[in-house]
């Protein structure tokens, strides 16, 4: 892949600076797919749950901005103060790279918006640093 002008590997402007080209792990951590599947066994059956977290295993990285992914799962913005998204920005501030988010795709025509599966706090603690920071995700519909 031959890496365009002003653009880091991970698509992210240059003019964004170290802290956005090094706030990202390349993969999500091992647990955050146990986390994902504890929060989906909540809203689906655990064949669906098994079907969707391994789905995700395989799903590729994709950057969606952090404005973008709350207004898809239609979640608040969580406040900084917020004991996770305050850890999480503490990470941030110490450019230590957080982990990439999880996330099962929305219906737009049922209605149904995107659920964060994992990292919903760090999605927030990226959103109160730059709503327009990309944040990598790994994508996948749920099994139908």
């Amino acid at each position: 892949m031959v890496a365009r002008p002003g653009c880091s590997p991970a698509g992210q402007s240059e003019r964004a600076g170290p802290w956005a080209r090094r706030r990202w792990q390349q993969e999500p951590e091992e647990h955050d797919y146990p986390a994902a599947a504890s929060y989906l066994s909540l809203i689906a059956p655990s064949e669906v749950v098994e079907a969707t977290v391994s789905a995700l295993r395989s799903a590729p990285i994709n950057t969606h901005k952090a404005k973008d992914v709350l207004g898809a799962s239609q979640l608040p913005l969580l406040p900084r103060d917020n004991k996770h998204v305050d850890h999480d920005l503490h990470k941030i501030a110490k450019n230590k790279p957080l982990s990439p988010v999880l996330i099962i795709r929305g219906h737009l025509t049922c209605g149904i918006p995107a659920q964060i599966a994992d990292g919903y706090h760090r999605v927030c603690a990226s959103y109160h640093v730059d709503e327009n920071v990309n944040i990598p995700a790994r994508i996948a519909d749920y099994p139908r």
